[in-house]
C-alpha cells in the first residue's frame, strides 16, 4: 500500500508540492483547503497529467478532513501572507490559529502522522503544531533549511559556474534574515568556498541567501516564492517515507543541542521513518555561535506572542 501525505492549504506552495510529490510517484495525495472548489480542481487537474507522467499515485481534493484520516505525513502550508499595515503580531496571531486548528484536525485522524510545518513564521509556527498536536520533538519538524541551503547552493554555483551538483551548503538558525549561512562548511566539490571566493563575495552571498524569500517577493510584486519551497518539502517527505536516515537542514525543537533549549531553531537533521532520528552538532566558531544565539533570541520573541490558545497549560502570559 502507497504512504499517504495530506497537504493542508491549496495555494502555490500547497499545490506545488502536491505535483512534486505525484510526479515523483512518492505518495497518495490529499489537498485539504477552506475554498470551495480549488482543491477539488487542483488535484484532479494533477491527478489527469499522471498518465502522461506514468504516475499511478492518487490525488484528492477536499474542503474538509475526513478523507485525511490514517495519513503518514502532514504538511501544513495554510496561513496568511503578511499584508500592508499588518504588524508581525498580528500575522503571529492570525496564523497561530490557522495552524493550531489544522493541526488540531488532522492529528484527531491521523495520530501518528509526522508533521512537517511551512507556514511562517515558520520557527513559531512548528511551536504551535507541536503544542496542539502533543508530538513528541521527533514528528513535528520544520521546512526551512532545505530551502534556504538550495538558495546558498544556486548563488554558489552562479557565482563560481559550476555545476550545483557539485555544491553542498550549510545553514543553521531561524528561517529569514536570523539564518545563519556558514561559508567555512559550504564547499564545492569538498572544497570550502572561503577557498575560492574573497571574503567579500562571501558575504554578499550570505546576505543574499538571508534575503532570498525577499527577494522573490519584491520582484514577483503579488505573492511570495513557490517553486523552490515544494521542493524542498518533497525532498523532507521522500527522506521520511522512504526511510533514507538523510542529513537535511530542517527545524528541530532543540533540547540543549548547540546550548538552545525549547525553541525550534534550523540545524542539521537525519530524517527517516520515525521522523527526526538524530540531531547533529557541529563545532562553531565564537562569531558563529553568537549569530546562532540571536538567531534563537529573535524565534524566541516570537513564540513570547503566541496566543493564549496555543500556549501550554500553566503557561504564563
Amino acid at each position: 500500500m502507497r504512504k499517504k501525505v495530506t497537504i493542508v492549504g491549496a495555494g502555490n506552495v500547497g499545490a506545488t508540492t502536491a505535483h512534486w510529490l505525484a510526479a515523483k510517484e512518492i505518495a497518495d495525495i490529499v489537498l485539504v483547503d477552506i475554498v470551495e472548489g480549488v482543491p477539488q480542481g487542483k488535484a484532479l487537474d494533477l491527478l489527469e497529467s499522471l498518465p502522461v507522467e506514468k504516475s499511478d499515485v492518487n490525488v484528492t481534493g477536499s474542503n474538509d478532513y475526513e478523507p485525511t484520516a490514517a495519513s503518514d505525513i502532514a504538511v501544513i502550508t495554510a496561513g496568511f501572507p503578511r499584508k500592508p499595515g499588518m504588524s508581525r503580531d498580528d500575522l503571529v496571531r492570525a496564523n497561530a490559529e490557522i495552524v493550531a486548528a489544522a493541526t488540531e484536525q488532522v492529528t484527531r485522524r491521523s495520530p501518528h502522522c509526522i508533521l512537517i510545518v511551512v507556514t511562517n513564521p515558520l520557527d513559531a509556527m512548528c511551536e504551535v503544531a507541536r503544542r496542539s498536536s502533543g508530538f513528541p520533538r521527533e514528528r513535528v519538524i520544520g521546512m526551512a533549511g532545505v530551502l534556504d541551503a538550495a538558495r546558498f547552493c544556486t548563488f554558489i554555483a552562479l557565482e563560481l559556474g559550476v555545476s550545483v551538483d557539485n555544491v553542498q551548503a550549510f545553514v543553521l538558525g531561524g528561517h529569514g534574515d536570523q539564518m545563519v549561512p556558514l561559508p567555512r562548511y559550504s564547499t564545492v566539490a569538498g572544497i570550502p568556498i572561503t577557498e575560492l571566493l574573497d571574503a567579500g563575495s562571501v558575504a554578499r552571498l550570505v546576505e543574499r541567501t538571508a534575503k532570498g524569500g525577499g527577494e522573490i517577493v519584491n520582484l514577483l510584486k503579488t505573492g511570495s516564492a513557490y517553486y523552490a519551497p515544494a521542493r524542498a518539502i518533497a525532498e523532507m517527505v521522500d527522506a521520511i517515507l522512504n526511510d533514507k536516515h538523510k542529513i537535511l537542514p530542517c527545524a528541530a525543537h532543540l533540547q540543549g543541542e548547540y546550548g538552545i533549549r525549547d525553541l525550534f531553531i534550523g540545524v542539521p537533521c537525519q530524517l527517516g521513518a520515525s521522523g527526526l532520528e538524530k540531531v547533529f552538532e557541529v563545532k562553531l566558531t565564537r562569531e558563529e555561535d553568537a549569530a546562532l544565539k540571536k538567531s534563537a533570541e529573535a524565534v524566541a520573541l516570537v513564540v513570547k506572542v503566541l496566543p493564549e490558545q496555543v500556549r501550554p497549560a500553566g503557561a504564563q502570559q
